[in-house]
């Protein structure tokens, strides 16, 4: 992965980068903080400027983003929430669990949206219940944006800093992925435990 990602943005540089991060936004499971610190990597070797590949970057990130909203879109919400309360019910969710679920991103959407950016896996998921639920694009890529771009000044000037270090930092991006992924497990966990103690 580390050195296909290196060949690309060798070959067409800060384009490279946005492809990259685009399609890091679709595929949740390709490290966009590897990707990241690489770019900043590239801006320490003089290669382009940390403003440039920060721009890139989220460029790229809308782009990927606007993706998983179509999909969003395309699917709408009652079809999602059925789908999600058919898949529920194994583990013992009813539709009026993940009624609630919807109802409380009818809500804080736009803090969703913004602050979801900037975590792990949620940066690219919260793009499918946003689309579903017809949040605005003006909105929607103005929030999106916003959050990538904190996202990936924070990365790319760690990678800037490291400069040849940079594959180092790559650790963090991996812990911090992992803990979000059993913190979000555990939710999970809660949440059936709960529905079922309601029942």
């Amino acid at each position: 992965m580390v050195q296909w990602a290196t060949d690309v943005i060798d070959a067409i540089g800060l384009a490279g980068v946005a492809f990259l991060v685009a399609l890091e936004n679709i595929f949740p499971p390709i490290p966009s903080e590897l990707i990241l610190l690489l770019a900043g990597f590239n801006v320490s070797e003089g290669r382009f400027g940390v403003v440039g590949a920060v721009l890139a970057a989220t460029a790229g990130s809308v782009v990927g983003a606007y993706f998983l909203y179509a999909v969003g879109r395309l699917v709408q919400d009652e079809r999602l929430e059925r789908f999600l309360a058919g898949a529920g019910r194994f583990v013992g969710l009813k539709r009026t669990d993940v009624h609630k679920g919807f109802q409380w991103f009818d809500r804080h959407g736009t803090f969703v949206v913004l602050f979801g950016r900037l975590i792990p896996v949620v940066r690219s998921v919260v793009s499918i219940p946003a689309g579903s639920d017809n949040m605005p694009i003006a909105r929607f890529t103005m929030l999106t944006a916003a959050g990538s771009l904190v996202w990936n000044t924070v990365w790319v000037a760690v990678g800037w800093g490291l400069g040849d270090q940079w594959e180092k930092a790559g650790k963090w991006g991996d812990y911090l992925q992992y803990g979000v992924i059993t913190l979000a497990a555990v939710g999970f966990i809660v949440l059936v435990v709960r529905s079922r103690r309601a029942r």
